[in-house]
């Protein structure tokens, strides 16, 4: 008698399928949801509910904010994510890139996503001078006062600017940092019309950093590429003259790589 095969969902078990769908109600437009929206989305009781986001917080896929009770996802989705990523995906694309760009001007490259009102990095490439500044790979920092977070904020709408800050107020954390909103929104404006972001020592004294967009086949834009150093090495000149056009070039050749159809804008030849 032969043994029928049988479809993989007959082997589903049901606790697992239903912790997955709630690691896939968060996307782009939903970054937070508490326990009544995801139990109305995904059809089960308030229970069940809070029992599988206890079960997925302990294992560190969800997170949930103190302020307003509602869940986000923790940082092991990025950890699994990155496992993805390096096989293929974005790290793969802007690896060569961003060897290129640390080649050209010998300054810290890396690469950041969005998180909400965060940005987390997740490839680097490193300067040979002694003094360097970089971050950690897979630490989230403020996005309103980053390069890499200024340049992605920018492109999004007041409505979802509002959004993203409703719960996380812009803290002062140099003399440099922008706290009011409105103050913001215009400066993210600008920063869209010219292309890129500065962050001049506004997260940190000292520090001084400049970033990029990367897009997607549809021109969305996914990511950021940039550099960071000491100021004493990120002249106002050097920033706009050199590493500014650098840091473009590297985004649309990223981009590219991601299936945007945009033309280089080669940088200027170092003198």
């Amino acid at each position: 008698m032969e043994h029928r095969k049988k479809d993989k969902s007959e082997y589903v078990i049901q606790a697992v399928d239903r912790a997955l769908s709630i690691l896939e109600s968060f996307d782009y437009q939903q970054e937070e949801l508490g326990v009544t929206e995801l139990a109305q989305k995904l059809g089960l009781h308030k229970n069940n509910v809070f029992r599988l986001l206890a079960t997925l917080e302990c294992r560190g896929f969800i997170d949930q904010d103190k302020k307003t009770g509602n869940y986000r996802l923790g940082i092991k989705t990025f950890e699994v994510a990155t496992v993805f990523l390096h096989h293929f995906g974005l790290r793969r694309q802007a690896r060569p890139v961003l060897e290129e760009l640390v080649a050209k001007c010998n300054e810290t490259a890396y690469l950041a996503v969005a998180d909400g009102p965060h940005v987390i990095y997740v490839l680097m490439h490193e300067t040979s001078h002694t003094v360097r500044i970089f971050p950690r790979l897979g630490h989230r920092l403020p996005a309103y006062c980053t390069a890499s977070g200024k340049i992605q904020l920018a492109y999004e709408s007041h409505e979802r600017l509002a959004q993203i800050f409703k719960h996380h107020p812009l803290r002062k954390l140099t003399e440099n940092t922008i706290t009011n909103m409105e103050a913001l929104e215009g400066h993210l404006r600008g920063v869209a019309r010219q292309g890129y972001a500065i962050d001049n020592e506004e997260l940190e004294y000292g520090v001084c950093c400049v970033a990029a967009p990367v897009r997607d086949y549809s021109h969305r834009v996914v990511a950021a590429v940039g550099l960071s150093g000491p100021v004493s090495r990120f002249s106002l000149e050097r920033v706009e003259q050199e590493l500014v056009p650098l840091v473009k070039e590297a985004g649309v050749k990223i981009s590219q790589r991601l299936g945007c159809e945009v033309e280089v804008a080669a940088a200027p030849a170092a003198a």
